[in-house]
Protein backbone atom coordinates (compact mmCIF):
# COMPACT_ATOMS: atom_id res chain seq x y z
CA UNK A 1 0.00 0.00 0.00
CA UNK A 2 1.21 3.67 -1.25
CA UNK A 3 1.98 5.73 1.88
CA UNK A 4 0.72 9.27 2.59
CA UNK A 5 3.78 10.72 0.97
CA UNK A 6 4.12 8.54 -1.98
CA UNK A 7 0.17 9.53 -3.12
CA UNK A 8 0.82 12.99 -2.93
CA UNK A 9 2.02 14.16 -6.65
CA UNK A 10 5.42 16.47 -5.69
CA UNK A 11 5.03 20.15 -7.04
CA UNK A 12 6.80 22.99 -6.71
CA UNK A 13 4.88 25.19 -3.23
CA UNK A 14 5.01 28.72 -3.57
CA UNK A 15 3.97 30.75 -0.82
CA UNK A 16 3.58 33.78 -2.48
CA UNK A 17 4.45 36.35 -5.65
CA UNK A 18 8.37 36.59 -5.90
CA UNK A 19 9.15 38.89 -8.34
CA UNK A 20 8.07 40.13 -11.90
CA UNK A 21 9.77 41.39 -14.86
CA UNK A 22 8.45 43.99 -16.86
CA UNK A 23 9.95 45.01 -20.77
CA UNK A 24 9.45 48.82 -20.51
CA UNK A 25 10.22 51.73 -23.60
CA UNK A 26 11.83 53.78 -21.24
CA UNK A 27 13.49 52.56 -18.10
CA UNK A 28 13.68 56.14 -16.36
CA UNK A 29 10.24 56.82 -16.73
CA UNK A 30 9.26 53.61 -15.51
CA UNK A 31 11.69 53.86 -12.44
CA UNK A 32 10.39 57.49 -11.43
CA UNK A 33 6.62 55.81 -11.76
CA UNK A 34 7.32 52.84 -9.33
CA UNK A 35 9.46 54.76 -7.37
CA UNK A 36 7.43 58.02 -6.71
CA UNK A 37 3.85 56.75 -7.96
CA UNK A 38 4.00 53.56 -5.95
CA UNK A 39 6.61 53.87 -3.48
CA UNK A 40 8.77 51.13 -4.47
CA UNK A 41 12.99 51.17 -3.91
CA UNK A 42 15.51 50.89 -6.12
CA UNK A 43 18.24 47.38 -4.92
CA UNK A 44 20.40 47.64 -7.81
CA UNK A 45 20.63 48.45 -11.34
CA UNK A 46 22.60 46.41 -14.36
CA UNK A 47 24.13 48.94 -16.36
CA UNK A 48 21.07 51.34 -17.18
CA UNK A 49 19.39 48.48 -18.93
CA UNK A 50 17.73 47.15 -15.72
CA UNK A 51 16.61 47.72 -12.61
CA UNK A 52 15.52 45.72 -9.19
CA UNK A 53 12.99 47.46 -7.30
CA UNK A 54 11.35 46.49 -3.70
CA UNK A 55 8.38 46.55 -1.53
CA UNK A 56 9.70 44.32 1.00
CA UNK A 57 12.85 42.96 2.59
CA UNK A 58 13.35 40.96 -0.71
CA UNK A 59 15.78 42.49 -2.97
CA UNK A 60 13.66 42.52 -5.47
CA UNK A 61 9.70 41.83 -6.20
CA UNK A 62 9.71 43.60 -9.61
CA UNK A 63 12.73 44.10 -11.85
CA UNK A 64 12.41 46.25 -15.09
CA UNK A 65 14.37 45.80 -18.64
CA UNK A 66 14.68 48.34 -20.83
CA UNK A 67 13.34 47.26 -24.33
CA UNK A 68 15.90 48.66 -27.23
CA UNK A 69 15.34 52.35 -28.60
CA UNK A 70 14.76 50.82 -31.98
CA UNK A 71 13.05 47.92 -31.49
CA UNK A 72 9.92 47.34 -33.92
CA UNK A 73 7.61 46.55 -31.03
CA UNK A 74 8.60 49.34 -28.73
CA UNK A 75 4.57 51.11 -28.93
CA UNK A 76 2.97 47.91 -29.10
CA UNK A 77 1.47 48.29 -25.61
CA UNK A 78 -0.89 45.73 -23.71
CA UNK A 79 -4.60 45.20 -24.76
CA UNK A 80 -6.93 42.88 -22.97
CA UNK A 81 -7.51 41.01 -26.48
CA UNK A 82 -4.17 39.15 -26.50
CA UNK A 83 -2.30 36.66 -24.50
CA UNK A 84 -0.03 38.09 -21.88
CA UNK A 85 -0.28 39.76 -18.36
CA UNK A 86 -3.39 41.14 -17.74
CA UNK A 87 -1.93 42.77 -13.93
CA UNK A 88 0.09 42.06 -11.07
CA UNK A 89 -0.38 43.45 -7.55
CA UNK A 90 0.83 45.12 -4.67
CA UNK A 91 -0.69 44.56 -1.14
CA UNK A 92 -1.47 47.38 1.21
CA UNK A 93 -2.58 48.26 4.52
CA UNK A 94 -6.23 48.71 4.37
CA UNK A 95 -8.71 50.55 2.77
CA UNK A 96 -7.94 54.05 3.93
CA UNK A 97 -4.82 53.64 2.61
CA UNK A 98 -6.74 52.51 -0.65
CA UNK A 99 -8.72 55.80 -0.64
CA UNK A 100 -5.46 57.74 0.13
CA UNK A 101 -3.67 55.65 -3.43
CA UNK A 102 -6.89 56.88 -5.32
CA UNK A 103 -6.56 60.40 -4.63
CA UNK A 104 -2.56 60.70 -5.06
CA UNK A 105 -2.82 58.61 -8.00
CA UNK A 106 -5.61 61.24 -9.61
CA UNK A 107 -3.60 64.25 -8.10
CA UNK A 108 -0.77 63.18 -10.23
CA UNK A 109 -2.47 62.35 -13.65
CA UNK A 110 -2.03 58.40 -13.32
CA UNK A 111 -4.81 56.57 -15.46
CA UNK A 112 -6.97 54.62 -13.04
CA UNK A 113 -8.59 51.53 -14.62
CA UNK A 114 -11.07 50.30 -12.14
CA UNK A 115 -11.93 50.29 -8.63
CA UNK A 116 -11.97 50.56 -5.67
CA UNK A 117 -14.40 47.21 -6.05
CA UNK A 118 -14.09 44.33 -3.98
CA UNK A 119 -13.67 40.95 -5.77
CA UNK A 120 -15.66 37.79 -4.62
CA UNK A 121 -13.07 35.22 -4.83
CA UNK A 122 -10.55 36.54 -2.39
CA UNK A 123 -13.23 38.97 -1.42
CA UNK A 124 -10.43 41.70 -1.55
CA UNK A 125 -10.77 45.19 -2.33
CA UNK A 126 -8.76 46.23 -5.62
CA UNK A 127 -7.85 49.59 -7.37
CA UNK A 128 -6.08 49.05 -10.70
CA UNK A 129 -4.18 52.05 -12.55
CA UNK A 130 -1.86 52.16 -15.32
CA UNK A 131 1.99 52.14 -15.14
CA UNK A 132 3.60 54.41 -18.15
CA UNK A 133 4.12 51.10 -20.41
CA UNK A 134 0.06 50.91 -20.21
CA UNK A 135 0.54 47.65 -18.02
CA UNK A 136 -1.97 47.29 -15.17
CA UNK A 137 -1.14 47.48 -11.54
CA UNK A 138 -3.28 46.70 -8.74
CA UNK A 139 -2.98 47.36 -5.13
CA UNK A 140 -5.34 45.39 -2.89
CA UNK A 141 -6.08 44.44 0.47
CA UNK A 142 -8.39 42.26 3.03
CA UNK A 143 -7.81 39.09 0.74
CA UNK A 144 -9.23 36.21 1.98
CA UNK A 145 -6.43 34.04 4.15
CA UNK A 146 -6.72 30.35 4.10
CA UNK A 147 -4.09 28.99 6.65
CA UNK A 148 -3.96 25.15 6.96
CA UNK A 149 -6.12 25.92 10.38
CA UNK A 150 -8.84 27.82 8.28
CA UNK A 151 -11.72 25.45 6.93
CA UNK A 152 -12.33 26.09 3.21
CA UNK A 153 -13.73 24.86 0.40
CA UNK A 154 -13.14 26.33 -3.19
CA UNK A 155 -16.35 27.71 -5.04
CA UNK A 156 -17.31 28.56 -8.78
CA UNK A 157 -17.95 31.78 -9.13
CA UNK A 158 -20.60 32.26 -12.18
CA UNK A 159 -18.60 35.03 -14.30
CA UNK A 160 -20.93 38.25 -13.61
CA UNK A 161 -20.85 41.62 -11.10
CA UNK A 162 -20.73 39.81 -7.93
CA UNK A 163 -17.67 37.78 -8.78
CA UNK A 164 -15.98 40.83 -10.14
CA UNK A 165 -16.95 43.24 -8.04
CA UNK A 166 -19.63 43.11 -5.02
CA UNK A 167 -20.33 46.31 -4.35
CA UNK A 168 -21.33 46.54 -8.35
CA UNK A 169 -19.33 50.20 -9.23
CA UNK A 170 -20.52 52.26 -6.38
CA UNK A 171 -16.94 52.61 -4.92
CA UNK A 172 -15.29 53.02 -8.26
CA UNK A 173 -13.10 56.51 -8.65
CA UNK A 174 -13.88 57.14 -12.04
CA UNK A 175 -16.53 55.40 -14.39
CA UNK A 176 -16.12 51.89 -15.18
CA UNK A 177 -14.99 51.09 -18.47
CA UNK A 178 -17.57 50.16 -20.60
CA UNK A 179 -16.40 46.64 -21.98
CA UNK A 180 -16.29 45.51 -18.05
CA UNK A 181 -19.89 46.72 -17.44
CA UNK A 182 -21.11 45.03 -20.76
CA UNK A 183 -19.19 41.57 -19.45
CA UNK A 184 -19.97 41.62 -15.97
CA UNK A 185 -23.79 42.85 -16.20
CA UNK A 186 -24.86 41.51 -19.56
CA UNK A 187 -25.87 45.19 -20.32
CA UNK A 188 -24.46 46.98 -23.57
Amino acid sequence: METKREAMRETIRPKRLGHLVLAVRDIQASVKFYTEILGLQVSDWISDQMVFLRAGTDHHDLALSQIPKDSPDIDDLPRYSRPGMEHFSYLVEDRAEMDRAAEFLQEKGVEIVRGIGKHGPGENLFLVFKDPDGNNVEIYCEMTQITPETKYEPKVWERNIDSFDQYHFKHFVVPPPQAVIAAKTNKK
